[in-house]
């Protein structure tokens, strides 16, 4: 079975990250002020994009001085033809907040829209959610956690340092399993009150210190759905930068069959028929219910199931 990886939202950067040249200055000047370098731009937590044809995220260095100065400043990698691309984080304000104002040729638009709708090739998708986990990351370490006092962004924006105790910081991902359940024809799917309406989705949760991916999936299948699992396979990763997790995603046997819904996590969990899980897709089903879209990796675990069943159990 082929597994998706590059299909799925956020999964594809073609930038090289360089991080072997973090710590040469001389190497980050000269790509950051070559003409050819080019910068994101960060409202806050949003992106800014040129409107056009297709919304443009690239900014030359005169463009993004325009807005003033920027309060982070990341070298995310260079692109094959060597030229240097950074992202800039600002604070909240550069745009009206509606993001449509006709004062501007720019659009403040929420990174997981820019996903949903696909307003930009699939490569800047996973340069945008690098910029904006990078860019977070900043906003919530100024301080150093060993002793509070003021960090300093160092390693070309890849590290905080505390010149007070002389602590480094790195920045952090947290690993979340998403796993689907398997019972023959059948698979568990759950709801969160803050979905969308008439969607499900797989389950999943957050890794805890000490655990295993694979004890984390039984962990968080039997906590939210009292279903207990046997086998798990993996089947492929995601970076998720809401504001910067790695979704692993996941198949699992069940070996129980009764549902008991943990009504803190789930508003709703229950079996579905691969026929069922198709006709989301298709939009046929007959409750109106829906999976999630294609940016996300519960779709694709969704869809490998439809289209090959147990198998996928397999790996």
């Amino acid at each position: 079975m082929i597994v998706p990886s590059a299909a799925i939202g956020f999964n594809l950067n073609q930038l090289d990250r360089r991080s072997d040249k973090r710590d040469d200055e001389a190497f980050i000047a000269r790509l950051r002020n070559d003409s050819a370098a080019r910068f994101l731009v960060f409202d806050g937590d949003v992106p800014v994009l040129r409107r056009g044809e297709r919304h443009d995220p690239w900014f030359t260095a005169s463009e993004a001085a325009a807005f003033g100065p920027a309060l982070q400043n990341v070298f995310l990698g260079h692109d094959s033809e060597d030229s240097g691309r950074f992202a800039l984080g600002f604070a909240p304000g550069l745009l009206p907040t509606e993001g449509q104002s006709q004062d501007t040729p720019y659009d403040r638009i929420d990174l997981r829209s820019i996903a949903l709708q696909g307003l930009v090739a699939q490569e800047l998708l996973g340069v945008l959610g690098q910029a904006k986990s990078m860019l977070d990351w900043h906003r919530r370490h100024r301080f150093c956690a060993n002793c509070g006092a003021p960090s300093r962004a160092t390693a070309a924006g890849w590290q905080r340092a505390c010149d007070a105790c002389g602590a480094r910081h790195f920045p952090r991902v947290d690993p979340v399993v998403i796993m689907l359940t398997i019972d023959g024809d059948r698979c568990l799917l759950g709801r969160q009150r803050q979905f969308a309406p008439g969607m499900y989705s797989a389950l999943a949760g957050f890794v805890e210190p000490g655990e295993t991916v694979e004890d984390a999936v039984r962990r968080e299948v039997h906590e939210e759905a009292r279903i207990d699992c046997a086998e798990v396979v993996y089947f492929a990763s995601q970076p998720w930068p809401f504001p910067s997790s790695l979704m692993i995603g996941c198949f699992a046997r069940a070996s129980s069959k009764d549902i008991v819904i943990d009504i803190t996590e789930l508003e709703d969990a229950r079996w579905f028929t691969r026929a069922e899980v198709a006709a989301m897709f298709e939009g046929t089903h007959p409750d109106k219910l829906s999976a999630p879209k294609p940016f996300a990796i519960a779709h694709h675990l969704l869809r490998a199931y439809v289209e090959h069943g147990e198998a996928v159990l397999r790996g």
